[in-house]
């Protein structure tokens, strides 16, 4: 089953023994924070429970400032304020504060960014992997074949590399290590030995709560048994060509992960979010991957003074990071829904509480951050050509597809469940299949398109992106399939092409 939040499908995991078997043979001082305590603090004429709130007004010290005095009277704690993009971070137990604020003169919108209160405890369904014995004659030959051929030991098992040319654009170029894609998830085990060599660790955070924290380590999973989607993530984009593994798309790019998930719920906060898309832009990364969608609604609709905050603040953040020069990449989701219908029904949101069932319209209720100007927005891909049976889809929704694994196509190699092998925390490799898997190679050919024409801005690598796919059109018979053979509803321009990328 998917589990749409993360963009995750459940997984199927190369036991840690096995594989390594088979491996053998910024702007400075924009954003000014307040002093962190060890529990967030309310107000104390409070009677409410303590919530985040982003409250969004004109950018600039001054405009800044002036609201920062009107949230303490109100009864707010201001916890960071990004003054590049005029998004402050609230904290509050009043139940009016939203409303108050939002009366302040130079507000332009505020909103609550959960329904749960802060520090509660929660659970989600983050489709753990299960772990499966590969016969070791399998591994065996497909590291002798690797061997034979020039690949990394584990790389015959990835049949997503050489659907996108991955494989012979390596050959050409891997990529340029000027370049660096943030990883925003649930953080990267930097220790890794396919991810350790191209990790930059001075372009990575932890972002929870709003406030980055660049100590050392502090990018790492809260817990590796849970949090492993961003290592996932990380591999398929830039696993090093070592000798160890697997390989990603862009094998000679730097990664970095700026962490977003809660401990213990794993949820995507909006003041996480904006503090990620920030610090990348303030410390020069040029891609960032996006496989999740900002909780606790899956839509957030403009139409409610809270969501359309959230719609505000993080559409501010995502905006910067393009004007610094990163193009934004994120994954489409995993509800099979066709995001340029006229309506949608939404059951999961908000889904830090209680969901309630809604009619939502696409036109007014978006996707964030997939759907956000600027942000290239991708599909997944079966090993047949053919749109994975879990992606959403939509004319004019979609710009790009790529592999994201579908366990309804399968491919005719040891990999036999048709998804996607990358790294796991631990050292550790493992199948996962989602849009989640898909986006991250659309990044890595972003990467690749980046290290070749460095001066490019980031409209003109999505432009390239979509130049270079290769659209298979729409299938015989799919109706859900609509447009031509060179723009349609399942791969949008077409599923991207690394080898083009680094041609000359």
């Amino acid at each position: 089953m998917a589990h749409p939040r993360s963009r995750r499908m459940r997984a199927l995991a190369v036991p840690l023994g096995l594989a390594l078997t088979a491996s053998l043979g910024f702007l400075p001082n924009a954003a000014t924070a307040a002093p962190q305590d060890s529990a967030p603090a309310a107000a104390a004429s409070a009677d409410g429970p303590l919530l985040s709130y982003v409250v969004n007004t004109t950018p600039g010290h001054t405009a800044v400032g002036k609201v920062k005095k009107a949230i303490a009277q109100a009864g707010g704690k201001v916890i960071v304020a990004h003054e590049q993009i005029g998004v402050i971070v609230v904290h509050s137990a009043d139940p009016q504060f939203a409303a108050t604020v939002r009366t302040v003169p130079g507000v332009q919108s505020a909103g609550a960014t959960r329904t749960a209160p802060l520090k509660a405890q929660g659970t989600t369904d983050i489709g753990k992997p299960q772990k499966i014995d590969l016969p070791k004659s399998q591994l065996k030959a497909a590291g002798q074949a690797a061997k034979a051929n020039g690949e990394e030991p584990l790389e015959p098992l990835q049949w997503d590399l050489p659907a996108i040319k991955a494989d012979k654009a390596a050959k050409v170029n891997p990529g340029s290590k000027n370049v660096t894609v943030a990883i925003i998830d649930t953080g990267v085990d930097d220790t890794h030995p396919d991810l350790k060599a191209n990790f930059s660790a001075k372009q990575s955070a932890n972002c929870v709560g709003g406030v980055a924290d660049t100590s050392k380590g502090s990018w790492r999973p809260w817990n590796p048994d849970e949090d492993y989607h961003g290592t996932h993530v990380a591999g398929t984009i830039a696993a090093a060509r070592n000798g160890v593994g697997v390989s990603g798309v862009a094998p000679g790019v730097k990664i970095s992960a700026l962490k977003v998930s809660e401990p213990e719920t794993s949820l995507f906060y909006a003041e996480s979010v904006v503090c990620a898309f920030v610090f990348a832009a303030d410390h020069g990364v040029e891609v960032t991957n996006n496989s999740y969608y900002v909780d606790p609604w899956m839509f957030n609709c403009k139409n409610d003074a809270d969501q359309a905050a959230i719609i505000d603040a993080v559409g501010r953040a995502a905006s910067y990071a393009q004007r610094k020069g990163a193009i934004n990449v994120a994954a489409a989701g995993n509800s099979g829904m066709d995001l340029g219908a006229a309506q949608l029904t939404d059951s999961s949101s908000p889904n830090d509480t209680t969901p309630v069932e809604r009619k939502v319209t696409p036109k007014t209720c978006w996707d964030v951050p997939t759907q956000l100007p600027g942000t290239v927005t991708v599909a997944a891909s079966g090993v047949q050509k053919l749109k994975s049976y879990y992606s959403n889809y939509g004319l004019n929704q979609i710009d790009v597809a790529a592999p994201g694994g579908d366990s309804k196509q399968v491919p005719e190699l040891p990999a036999k469940n048709g998804n996607i092998l990358s790294t796991m925390p631990g050292g550790d490799w493992a199948y996962l299949a989602g849009t989640s898997m898909a986006s991250p190679h659309v990044a890595g050919v972003a990467a690749l398109l980046k290290s070749a024409h460095p001066k490019a801005s980031p409209q003109e690598i999505q432009w390239l992106l979509k130049k270079q796919a290769d659209n298979p059109g729409c299938p015989t018979g799919d109706t859900t399939c609509t447009g031509t053979k060179h723009v349609n509803s399942h791969f949008g321009y077409g599923i991207v092409d690394a080898l083009d990328a680094v041609k000359k």
